[in-house]
């Protein structure tokens, strides 16, 4: 349940709420999207679990920024990696080829933010609905062919890892 207040202008959404989401094995809580924020920002909570992650991708229109609070994940910076462990904060410029794996044993857990909001639809619109008592799963191949409409509208650019 989703229980997010912003009749005053600022938008509260308390510890353990936001709409929820999975994808590709990550489980998403939505604390703010671009049509709570006037397009602003979009600004999320992950559990990636280990293995987990997105392929490498840019975004044309948007930065994103995450913040390691437990974990750790490995970083794709256009062409090297580095290690981001609790406390790291990483900021991805627009049209940066980027991703995140969890090579770790255990789920590692951040918050991120899109500026301006916007690739957050693709998440909204085409990730799973989570079933209660489970735990997401890994996505096929045919899965995340799946998206393939959604992230052509969004603008977003997947960049595979050769």
């Amino acid at each position: 349940m989703t229980v997010a207040d912003s009749s005053s202008g600022v938008l509260h959404v308390p510890p353990g709420e936001g709409l929820v989401k999975w994808m590709s094995g990550d489980i998403l809580t939505f604390k703010a999207t671009g049509a709570e924020t006037g397009g602003s920002l979009a600004f999320l909570e992950v559990v990636v679990p280990p293995g987990g992650g997105p392929v490498a991708h840019l975004h044309p229109h948007s930065d994103e920024a995450f913040f390691l609070i437990d974990g750790a994940l490995e970083f794709l910076d256009g062409d090297r990696t580095f290690v981001a462990e609790p406390g790291s904060f990483v900021y991805v410029p627009r049209n940066h080829r980027h991703r995140f794996k969890n090579l770790e044993k255990t789920d590692a857990r951040m918050v991120f933010l899109f500026t301006p909001a916007g690739p957050e639809d693709l998440f909204l619109e085409g990730a799973d609905d989570p079933i209660p008592g489970q735990r997401p799963g890994n996505w096929t191949p045919e899965r995340f062919a799946r998206l393939a409409p959604i992230v052509e509208r969004t603008g977003d650019i997947m960049v595979p890892e050769l």
